[in-house]
């Protein structure tokens, strides 16, 4: 039995932590207190591990048991049709309320101008916004003719993003920023309104509307 004990592992000897602390007197962590640390901290993740183990094969079983209408189900296409029917409600909510959220904030950024006596100042950063919003859209479009007939005009959306980013920390810019960045992405914001009133305005987008009404 002390032979056995003898051929132990250094780490792995009952008692060697209390010796080797007791013989240096110290309360360092030598490398036998750190090797039992370092197995106790890899068993602590097994349980973790074994539990998600066991609900993958729960949910494996349940799914081999479930009756073939179930196991049949295009879950791939619904699954598409959601995040579809999600992304149709959140553009709806976007363009219902995109216009009085952007009014509302346009008339307190320069009420904030008119206290501050710049308010001949806000034409020129709204100017350069409308400009730079009519260079993003004809590059977009350049560099991907196709969403001239796509069915969502997802470059307007992704610049009125940019814009949108850009007008939100309006309050937290410094003295000049807060003069003329928000006023430049209202500038920016107010071509892609308009040019989104056009998008959906266009021939094509009411027959198909009228089509898919029918």
């Amino acid at each position: 039995m002390g032979e056995g004990i003898k051929n132990w592992p250094s780490c792995n000897r009952p008692g060697s932590c209390m010796l080797s602390l007791k013989q240096s007197g110290t309360c360092r962590v030598n490398p036998t207190v750190q090797c039992i640390m370092n197995m106790v901290n890899g068993q602590s993740d097994e349980p973790g591990k074994l539990q998600f183990g066991y609900i993958m094969d729960e949910l494996r079983k349940l799914w081999d048991n479930a009756p073939q209408p179930v196991k049949s189900f295009p879950w791939k296409k619904a699954s598409g049709n959601f995040i579809q029917l999600i992304l149709d409600l959140v553009l709806a909510v976007i363009k219902y309320l995109s216009l009085p959220v952007f009014t509302i904030t346009s008339i307190s950024e320069m009420s904030y101008c008119a206290h501050e006596k710049k308010l001949s100042l806000v034409p020129l950063p709204f100017l350069v916004g409308v400009a730079v919003a009519g260079v993003l859209r004809e590059a977009a479009i350049a560099s991907s003719p196709s969403l001239k007939n796509a069915e969502v005009p997802w470059h307007l959306v992704a610049i009125a993003l940019f814009f949108t980013l850009l007008k939100l920390p309006g309050p937290y810019y410094p003295y000049w920023g807060r003069i003329f960045i928000p006023h430049f992405a209202n500038g920016g914001l107010s071509r892609i309104l308009w040019f989104a009133f056009l998008w959906y305005r266009k021939p094509g987008k009411s027959s198909s509307t009228t089509a898919h009404d029918c």
